[in-house]
């Protein structure tokens, strides 16, 4: 008790003030732990639904396929079936043709004779009977052809209804893409929202040439270099979420302005490819996968503004991003 006393004399007692500090530090790091822990559980359970239904529907669409080309072989044995038919029946015609040809000049040779004898009337009678025989074939082929026509009328039906399905599971590929071209660019505004130069226009990320390289130069300045760094590392965050059957390229195109150009490059079209393709070329050092990537060089053949100002042309020197399909 003395030496408590001594502790306290001529000044505050700072022991349950710091006891009561470390209480409420340790409550809000238990809060924080929580929510973050919740947090990573509702996203992983929103990931594994999101990876469900692209997998029903990659079911779907390769089912819709295997149909379609099932339906379009039983339509190709139909048409041959038809066009058999269809000889068969002509050759029908045509010896029913000959056969009353026959008939009729049988019956006028017999007219002219005087007398007629039973060999003459037997053979009238069979040849009466052969027309008959073939009337009844004729028949029955005008019937199977009938019928195998309905039945290939029945199967582009059901052909055009696959066609339907498909293109609607097609169409719902492209939303997906969509999808994730608008999570990608959103990410990407977020992280590049203060630098200059950096816009979204329509479905495109643009980046003014002046953010990345120097004038006239297709090698990246320091500040270009970051900026790719992380264009590159927030694709491959948004690729890991893109089924691996849905065909998806990031564009690079590259543009110039009006300026004639003058030093390492011939022209305005092999700087724009260059610029593109350096991109490209630090985009896959990053880790992308090539074969999700293209370069293409637009020269100034494809200006954003087409006045004749120097704004217009620093808006014009710029490199497109485009996530699209193949």
């Amino acid at each position: 008790m003395a030496r408590r006393r001594r502790f306290t004399h001529g000044g505050l007692d700072v022991w349950p003030g710091y006891v009561d500090a470390l209480s409420t530090l340790l409550m809000v790091v238990t809060f924080v732990l929580l929510v973050f822990v919740l947090g990573q559980a509702f996203l992983s359970v929103s990931l594994d639904r999101r990876q469900h239904t692209l997998d029903q529907l990659q079911h779907q669409m390769a089912e819709l396929t295997r149909m379609l080309a099932l339906e379009r072989g039983h339509e190709h044995t139909l048409e041959l079936t038809v066009a058999s038919i269809t000889a068969e029946r002509d050759k029908t015609q045509a010896a029913l043709k000959t056969l009353g040809a026959q008939l009729d000049q049988r019956n006028q040779d017999l007219g002219e004779q005087a007398a007629n004898s039973r060999a003459d009337e037997d053979e009238i009678a069979r040849l009466n009977d052969q027309m008959i025989q073939l009337n009844q074939q004729l028949a029955a082929v005008v019937q199977t052809l009938d019928i195998a026509q309905k039945d290939v009328k029945g199967r582009d039906a059901q052909i055009s209804d696959l066609g339907n399905r498909l293109n609607i599971a097609l169409a719902d590929r492209v939303e997906q893409l969509k999808k994730y071209r608008s999570e990608f660019f959103g990410r990407l505004r977020d992280i590049l929202h203060d630098e200059k130069g950096v816009q979204v226009v329509g479905d495109r990320f643009v980046f003014q040439s002046e953010v990345l390289f120097p004038q006239g130069s297709a090698d990246l300045s320091p500040a270009g270099q970051a900026a790719i760094q992380k264009l590159a590392h927030t694709l491959k965050q948004v690729a890991t979420q893109i089924p691996a059957d849905l065909p998806w390229i990031l564009r690079v195109d590259g543009h110039a302005d009006r300026t004639p150009i003058h030093g390492a490059f011939a022209s305005n079209w092999e700087l724009s490819s260059a610029r593109a393709i350096t991109v490209v070329k630090v985009l896959i050092g990053a880790g992308i996968d090539p074969r999700h990537l293209a370069a293409t060089g637009f020269a100034d053949y494809q200006p954003l503004d087409t006045a004749q100002t120097p704004a217009a042309f620093a808006r014009n020197r710029r490199i497109e991003f485009r996530l699209t399909d193949r």
